[in-house]
């Protein structure tokens, strides 16, 4: 889960779910506010594109086959019963005027055509029991835990995150619906087959590892308390189309950030291998209005080479 760490007013709840991958009204009253950074993920779009797979073990969390062997074990299949996965990095914060410890938690959210009385069956026939937590039954899964919150929504993760979810869905925490930073991005996002929304700290810090050392040839430092946050898309239906939108605080800034990417690519490329020099002559940078925009269009087999880059890594990671 480590990867997750690895953004328009939010007009309803309705209009986000039409918009980001159709992230459900049950998932996202579990997401607490303080989110960190959403993935989300068409599985059907996933297992159509081999290349799409590929990209799978190098984008989505290290335990996500972990977590396909745990939907099994409950009588799922993945490849024909998951229609979405959301990951979701968020900081847990302490209940106010408390000591108690903070730090970041990661959920899982899978949407799909599950059997929910079959699966509770199976449950019953190796005589997994749930608990109660916050209104709703919690079921052990492989290592993780696991809740229903509707009949095509699962809930997952480790007992401490799962319950913060579960109370964010109570109403004791507040639903990153209270985040505008955070859904206004997410509502920007449209309907990419892999989306990614990442908050200010987030995107400050992906920029930096992008750049690599060549960050230090330009002034990344006195931009990057500008950058707000950002998202990026990935479709696979014509070849590869990789998106990445940087909002920064106003044109200028864009503009300077966009100038720096495209000197560290020069950068990089003085020291790439012929496979990568080549996958990063498919990208153009450009700025527009308040908004870094990186794009990257290719064949299968030229984005594969990119698969293999630390710039690709630090982006969508």
């Amino acid at each position: 889960m480590r990867r997750l760490v690895l953004p328009a007013l939010l007009l309803s709840v309705l209009t986000i779910s039409a918009a980001a991958a159709n992230l459900g009204s049950a998932a996202q009253a579990t997401i607490p506010a303080d989110v960190q950074q959403i993935i989300g993920v068409d599985y059907r779009s996933l297992n159509n594109s081999q290349t799409a797979l590929a990209l799978k073990d190098r984008v989505l969390p290290d335990n996500v086959k972990h977590f396909e062997g745990a939907l099994r074990g409950v009588g799922i299949d993945p490849n024909e019963q998951l229609n979405q996965i959301f990951f979701v990095s968020f900081r847990e914060t302490a209940p106010e005027g408390t000591a108690a410890k903070t730090g970041l938690r990661v959920i899982g959210i899978a949407q799909g055509q599950f059997n929910k009385a079959a699966v509770l069956k199976r449950l019953r026939a190796k005589k997994i029991r749930g608990k109660r937590v916050e209104e709703a039954v919690v079921y052990p899964m492989g290592g993780m835990e696991m809740s229903f919150l509707d009949p095509d929504t699962l809930l997952f993760g480790e007992s401490a995150s799962v319950k913060l979810a579960l109370q964010t869905r109570s109403g004791q925490r507040q639903s990153f619906a209270s985040n505008r930073q955070i859904s206004n991005m997410v509502a920007d996002v449209g309907d990419g087959a892999v989306w990614s929304v990442l908050d200010q700290q987030g995107t400050q810090t992906m920029m930096r590892s992008a750049l690599g050392d060549a960050a230090g040839l330009a002034d990344y430092e006195v931009v990057k308390k500008r950058i707000l946050g950002s998202i990026y898309t990935m479709e696979f239906r014509n070849g590869v189309n990789f998106d990445l939108n940087v909002f920064t605080a106003d044109s200028f800034t864009a503009a300077t950030l966009s100038s720096i990417l495209q000197a560290g690519m020069l950068y990089k490329k003085m020291n790439a291998t012929p496979s990568e020099k080549m996958a990063l002559e498919s990208v153009t940078v450009d700025s527009s209005s308040d908004r870094l925009r990186l794009k990257f269009r290719s064949d299968d087999q030229r984005f594969q080479s990119l698969l293999s880059s630390d710039m690709f890594a630090a982006v969508t990671r």
